[in-house]
């Protein structure tokens, strides 16, 4: 689909460049022959009124001379003989054919006449004598001044005209072939039983119908998963009754080779059913926390939510509040939960290790490839951010600094991103956390294309560019409470 709107484009493009270019193109070639023509008239009309005074060949010589506005030598001026029985006078450099200048007094008006190397023009004019007729040389290159030039300036126009609707029609046929992409990548996903798999609702209102409708056709094969696990679950619970009979009858047999491989295939049968129920259960815990992983929430929701949890403890505690980045959704694939959980460790972390009355900050970025949060503060600071992040690994070893990051490292990793730690615009601590948007399918394109690493280095300039406008003209504080 992308490139046949490239080739559709650049044909309809080419086409217009064409039916414009050339018929521009002959007209400039016009243009400058009409120019180089009427330069010569002018030429020639400044010896009209000098032969209608006199025809002294001296004199005519000077007004020849004084007329040469390029290089000499382009002027002549044929005068006839006079009545007196004079010859004919030869005034300047003469190239026309006599017959051609004969033709041009007989017509009584200006003519062209083609002569080797170009072409004169022919300007009849009556003297006393008869008329006279003053001849000025046209070039060929006079006639095609700047036309190499006008074209050469056309094609480039027209070359970036096709260049940039290529450029346009590709960038169209990426934002159509990007969801359609994500579309059969996630079919391919739910084929192979990653039940999670949901796709964004983007792109062209075909594509976005497509993919509310496989978001759907998602749900209602996890229900009906979910529903075939419970009834399989169901039914080996009823198998509990008859079983408890079985158990007993065999329990009543006696003693006996055939009465103790009875008790025993009564005991296996309900391991197996146990077994059974256990795993169907599982099964099902499993695909519903999938699917809430794959509808993921908004970040945005779920911060503005926490914030103003914790905000009547910052209110109590005389800490100034900042919140960015909140003010429209922003999707992530990891579950409402699991992100409140999170936000609250790393916002616990700020109240319990900076004293009372310490500023701090929520901020989100989203990018196309990932969504960042960043909780700083304007506390101490940690001297070893590096090894806080170690210890934070959940140890809860000795050594520990109690960051308690463990919780937030293990969410960012399930979406192929992670965190780091370090020194936040308010003078504080500052945790980032990347949270990278459809993190399988990123993860297996990072293993031929590194896209991990040119996401982070793209993130991090926005992020740096970001923060040190902040620094620069954006005061410390906010809206308190918020």
């Amino acid at each position: 689909m992308r490139w046949a709107l490239v080739k559709v484009c650049l044909a309809v493009t080419a086409m217009v460049v064409v039916a414009f270019a050339v018929p521009l193109g002959l007209v400039v070639k016009e243009m400058a022959k009409d120019r180089a023509f009427s330069n010569a008239e002018r030429q020639a009309a400044t010896i009209g009124p000098v032969l209608a005074i006199t025809t002294d060949h001296a004199q005519l010589e000077r007004a020849v001379a004084s007329a040469e506005s390029g290089p000499g030598g382009r002027i002549g001026v044929h005068v006839p003989a006079d009545d007196k029985g004079g010859e004919p006078a030869e005034i300047g450099s003469r190239r026309a054919r006599p017959g051609d200048v004969d033709a041009a007094v007989e017509l009584g008006r200006a003519s062209i006449a083609p002569v080797p190397g170009g072409s004169v023009l022919l300007q009849p004019t009556a003297v006393a004598s008869g008329i006279a007729v003053v001849e000025v040389y046209v070039p060929d290159a006079a006639l095609t001044n700047g036309v190499t030039t006008s074209w050469a300036l056309l094609a480039g126009v027209g070359l970036a005209l096709i260049v940039g609707s290529v450029a346009v029609a590709d960038r169209l046929g990426t934002r159509m072939v990007r969801p359609a992409e994500r579309l059969a990548g996630a079919a391919h996903d739910l084929g192979r039983g990653e039940l999670g798999v949901r796709v964004r609702e983007d792109g062209p209102k075909e594509l976005r119908s497509a993919a509310a409708a496989f978001n759907a056709m998602a749900d209602q094969v996890v229900q009906l998963l979910a529903n075939e696990r419970e009834l399989a679950a169901d039914l080996s619970h009823r198998l509990r009754t008859p079983l408890t009979v079985l158990r007993l009858n065999a329990a009543s047999l006696g003693e006996g080779p055939a009465a103790d491989q009875t008790r025993e295939a009564v005991a296996q049968l309900e391991r197996e059913v146990d077994q059974i129920i256990r795993t169907a259960r599982q099964q099902k815990a499993h695909a519903q926390q999938a699917a809430a992983a794959a509808v993921g929430c908004d970040a945005a929701e779920v911060i503005r939510d926490r914030m103003e949890f914790w905000s009547a403890l910052a209110e109590d505690e005389g800490r100034t509040v900042r919140v960015a980045g909140v003010d429209r959704p922003v999707r992530i694939p990891v579950a409402r939960p699991d992100l409140a959980a999170a936000l609250d460790a790393m916002l616990g972390n700020v109240f319990r290790h900076t004293p009372e009355g310490t500023a701090f900050a929520v901020d989100v970025h989203n990018a196309e490839d990932a969504v960042i949060v960043l909780v700083s503060d304007a506390g101490p600071g940690i001297d070893d951010p590096d090894a806080a992040l170690r210890r934070g690994h959940g140890d809860g070893g000795d050594g520990s600094t109690g960051l308690g990051l463990d919780i937030v490292r293990r969410l960012a990793e399930a979406t192929g991103g992670d965190v780091r730690i370090g020194r936040s615009v308010l003078g504080g601590t500052e945790v980032r956390v990347w949270l990278a948007l459809n993190g399988a399918r990123r993860a297996r394109a990072g293993r031929r294309g590194h896209t991990g690493h040119r996401l982070r280095r793209r993130l991090g300039r926005r992020l740096g560019r970001s923060r040190g406008r902040r620094a620069a003209g954006r005061p410390q504080g906010g809206s308190g409470g918020e």
